[in-house]
């Protein structure tokens, strides 16, 4: 067994939350919504950069208010800061709440870099590449310089996977099956698989529908996805925009906490290490706590 960052060795085998609803309180009340699934149980609370607050800092916030969950970037965009930045910043984030911060890296996507960055959204493999290259070389003369943190990687194609493997603890697969959590395992060997999962917990056939839709409308319309679902097996027909029901029903899991369990279950089964639940609840922006407080029972 190969030695991972403290961080990441208290995650495994355990069950955490991917959401941005946090967001929908103003910054001074972020670490309720932390403080709610650290008192259920849940290990870690992954966290997006896109159209809301800058990774780092809402980081900051979140791990303030807390004091065992860990906090983890799912994904912090490389074009958002430079790789000196994010080197820095996840040394003293880390350092400063006793090895509970995570960094995990993205190349995201064209849209999201070229039209709302500004960016030229160079080939995705070698700018990673030389992001990590250059965040390996950075130079930090603080306290904490010395300090280890986890780092792990967005990867879903082989090429992308087998970089987190050579350069990162690990890999956080985003939209993905069991069958893809086992080709990951197979890629990166022994370091670390954080698989996100959808979920839709009890509702009817109509509405997991609806919530699934809403949930894949712009992740159909990105390449990134669409390349690593055709891996999978589904066809171009299946990316209308939300997605066709095949679709809906591969990527969101869909039943009671049974059924939520062991869709948890078959990821760890296929190789993963954690597994991270984004429930969608009736609206996208208010947080699940009923939810989540009904899941925390079981997983």
């Amino acid at each position: 067994m190969s030695t991972w960052p403290a961080s990441l060795e208290q995650l495994r085998g355990t069950v955490g939350i991917w959401t941005a609803t946090h967001e929908s309180l103003p910054p001074g009340r972020a670490g309720e919504i932390a403080g709610e699934l650290e008192s259920l149980g849940y290990s870690a609370l992954w966290i997006p950069e896109a159209w809301g607050r800058e990774a780092f800092t809402n980081s900051g916030l979140l791990l303030s208010s807390t004091s065992t969950i860990k906090v983890a970037t799912g994904i912090a965009n490389i074009w958002a800061r430079d790789a000196v930045n994010a080197s820095n910043a996840a040394r003293t984030l880390n350092a400063a709440y006793e090895d509970r911060f995570i960094l995990g890296l993205g190349v995201s996507h064209l849209p999201l870099v070229e039209r709302m960055r500004g960016h030229r959204y160079a080939t995705p493999l070698q700018a990673m590449r030389d992001y990590l290259t250059a965040m390996d070389a950075a130079p930090m003369l603080s306290h904490e310089g010395q300090h280890p943190y986890a780092r792990v990687l967005a990867a879903l194609g082989p090429k992308m996977l087998q970089l987190g493997a050579d350069m990162t603890d690990g890999v956080l697969p985003y939209l993905v099956t069991p069958e893809h959590t086992a080709l990951a395992r197979q890629a990166v060997g022994d370091k670390f698989i954080g698989v996100e999962q959808a979920v839709v917990l009890g509702e009817d056939r109509d509405e997991f529908l609806r919530r699934a839709h809403a949930h894949l409308e712009i992740y159909t319309g990105l390449d990134n996805y669409k390349n690593n679902w055709r891996r999978l097996g589904f066809k171009d027909e299946d990316f209308v925009r939300g997605g066709t029901a095949r679709l809906c029903d591969a990527m969101v899991v869909h039943g009671d906490e049974a059924v939520v369990l062991a869709k948890v279950n078959e990821h760890r089964q296929a190789g993963a290490d954690h597994v991270c639940l984004q429930v969608l609840g009736g609206e996208p922006r208010t947080p699940p706590l009923e939810q989540w407080r009904r899941l925390a029972a079981v997983v």
